[in-house]
């Protein structure tokens, strides 16, 4: 009796074990046990080779690589909720279905944001590194390292989706107004739940916030949203959290606003040209003008092995040819 051949997958980065080693039970896995991003030239190397690609955010699945008259693939499952790094379009045209991770990173995004919109005004981090950095501490004094109270301040939300309105949960419970630019309203029910007032013009809220947090995917439509112009609408006294993606910011002139006073600062937990950091942020971080994390935050371990499942049964629905639960399609982006 023949034995039926396991399906080629070929996983791009270093993924929890429970999930790797579940993927060798029921796959032909090629897993990446050091971590090490692959290579454009190994990216194309597992198209044109692998039945089912599992990239992440690190790795660009161009039309390029998708239109070559080698690549061999039928399913890309990625493992991430974005899927910003795949030609989706490309995808489709070529019958290749994709997949992606959606609904397990809400509440550890919003857990995120919503410390990062803490650090920023009240200097968290700029605070904590005078204990560990070796600086002279004097001890307590009633106008040193003086913040800003959150109660009572306006939070302009973009993006009022699942992550979004996670956030407004969480901003709510702390006193925080809550306020959100959406292609479309949310639901009366939610809003009136959230106390949420909804600005179609992304302008005029711009103008108001205390507080503006981007809680949007990076799309077409959303690359530099936040544009010179919006950036320049800011008030001087507000402060820019994103935990979404870098390129829905124009992080240059963001830089040269916050530079010259024109914008309090802001708590970045992504890049516009990641993973590179521009060192203009790095010196403002040091300078305490704003807060810098390494795109942590979705980096829980249950959220990672919840990602995971989900990539496996997306896989598994595909393979038995049934249609897989988290399909993107082009007219979803």
């Amino acid at each position: 009796m023949s034995v039926k051949k396991k399906p080629l997958v070929i996983v791009t980065r270093k993924l929890p074990d429970s999930i790797e080693t579940r993927m060798r039970e029921l796959f032909d896995a090629h897993i990446n046990l050091d971590d090490t991003p692959l290579t454009p030239e190994q990216l194309a190397e597992a198209t044109r080779t692998a039945d089912v690609l599992v990239p992440t955010v690190t790795d660009e699945i161009t039309k390029e690589l998708l239109e070559h008259p080698d690549c061999k693939l039928r399913l890309i499952a990625n493992f991430g909720n974005g899927v910003d790094n795949i030609d989706v379009v490309a995808a489709h045209a070529r019958g290749i279905t994709v997949t992606n991770t959606p609904k397990v990173l809400t509440e550890d995004t919003a857990d995120m944001t919503m410390s990062m919109i803490l650090a920023v005004p009240r200097r968290l981090i700029e605070g904590a590194s005078i204990l560990t950095e070796g600086k002279d501490w004097q001890g307590w004094s009633p106008t040193w390292m003086l913040g800003k109270r959150l109660g009572g301040k306006r939070l302009g939300i973009i993006g009022m989706g699942r992550i979004g309105q996670a956030v407004a949960r969480r901003a709510r419970a702390f006193g925080l107004q809550i306020h959100y630019h959406n292609r479309k309203p949310v639901a009366p029910k939610i809003a009136e739940e959230l106390g949420a007032t909804y600005w179609d013009s992304l302008d005029q809220m711009l103008a108001r916030m205390d507080i503006i947090s981007v809680n949007c995917p990076h799309t077409p439509a959303t690359f530099h949203l936040l544009s010179a112009r919006r950036l320049k609408l800011i008030r001087k006294d507000a402060y820019i959290v994103n935990t979404a993606r870098g390129e829905v910011i124009d992080e240059e002139t963001m830089i040269k606003l916050i530079e010259s006073g024109d914008i309090a600062g802001a708590a970045l937990d992504v890049f516009e040209h990641e993973p590179a950091v521009s060192p203009k942020l790095v010196r403002l971080a040091r300078a305490g003008k704003v807060v810098l994390l390494p795109h942590m935050g979705s980096a829980t371990i249950e959220g990672r092995v919840e990602m995971g499942e989900k990539v496996i049964i997306n896989i598994r629905a595909f393979l038995d040819n049934h249609k897989p639960p988290d399909r993107v399609l082009p007219n979803m982006l």
